[in-house]
């Protein structure tokens, strides 16, 4: 009975957060979705260039601020060098630390959006984003204890 009320809890708690990666401008009623303020998926036959990121046991990435123009495709080569699972997870902090407490709520918790790789230990992950607009883009690792430990960075786009 525990475990149901718990998947019921989950599927709640998952309903009521608003999608990370993508959403319908019109059904917003004009207003804007977050997708919108980060970007959106790229395509690779649109990939500008390809930025190679490292993640590491140390709660890092490498590099932690990138620097990219507005409307550029990226191609995110993430490389992660650690011995546990890493992620990066693309958008603004304020998501982000909702979806961290989250997934501290619910470790075991998997997604798959566009915005975000997850990347075995020696194993190499991809993530190709379009930015459109200026002005800054967070991302993280949001397993439970990462985030926290600092393992976050910016993606300003000029």
């Amino acid at each position: 009975m525990k475990r149901i009320a718990q998947v019921a809890f989950l599927t709640l708690a998952l309903a009521s957060i608003p999608a990370f990666s993508h959403g319908d401008e019109d059904s917003h009623g004009g207003h804007s979705s977050h997708s919108d303020m980060i970007g959106r998926p790229g395509e690779l036959a649109k990939v500008s260039r390809t930025v190679k990121v490292d993640m590491s046991d140390a709660m890092r990435f490498a590099p932690s601020n990138i620097v990219v123009k507005r409307g550029e495709t990226i191609r995110f080569l993430v490389k992660n060098n650690g011995t546990q699972k890493h992620e990066m997870v693309l958008g603004s902090i304020t998501k982000l630390k909702e979806h961290a407490e989250l997934m501290r709520k619910f470790p075991a918790m998997e997604h798959a959006d566009p915005n975000q790789v997850a990347v075995d230990p020696d194993k190499v992950g991809e993530l190709i984003w379009q930015f459109t607009k200026s002005g800054k883009v967070d991302f993280a690792c949001l397993l439970p204890g990462h985030f926290e430990a600092g393992m976050k960075g910016t993606v300003v786009v000029k």
